[in-house]
């Protein structure tokens, strides 16, 4: 009897999870991130801009600032604005900049959020397809310019 309850107890019991049941999510890892901003950061010092570079991760936590000796008091946080911008919305951030000034109606998602910055220099980090995080350039005399830097910074790790 007792032999009968406890084969019972056994069989009725939830099964635990085993790790391959548990969800996983793709990531960019540090050591890319950091890859991504030095390479930014190279490309618009070649060009002679000093520039602050900054990455962060898919849920928005800095992973990475690189600030350029002789860069400005502000292009830390721009940076760091701009790629938030890109790996919370899943956007460049020219091209949200745009989608607001043509679309009056969506001007509260300059709001939403207070670490947003929406210029041009911000990008979404993407391998493999998967949104991973974004990648922001700020202090150059152009937002195409703080972008051109940010793409060579992708390109160096081969993301989207």
């Amino acid at each position: 009897m007792i032999r009968n309850l406890t084969l019972a107890a056994v069989l009725l019991a939830p099964l635990p999870l085993a790790a391959q049941d548990l969800p996983t999510a793709p990531y960019l890892p540090l050591e890319m991130a950091v890859t991504a901003a030095q390479a930014a950061l190279t490309a618009c010092a070649a060009e002679k801009h000093a520039v602050s570079v900054a990455i962060v991760a898919r849920d928005g936590a800095t992973k990475v600032v690189l600030k350029a000796d002789g860069s400005g008091p502000h292009t830390g946080s721009s940076a760091t604005g701009k790629a938030f911008g890109s790996a919370a919305l899943g956007r460049d951030t020219a091209g949200l900049a745009e989608f607001i000034a043509t679309n009056p109606q969506n001007d509260g998602l300059r709001d939403m959020d207070d670490r947003l910055v929406l210029q041009a220099g911000g990008l979404p980090i993407r391998i493999a397809g998967a949104l991973v995080g974004g990648i922001g350039v700020g202090g150059a005399p152009s937002g195409d310019v703080d972008a051109a830097c940010a793409r060579a910074g992708l390109d160096a790790i081969g993301a989207e």
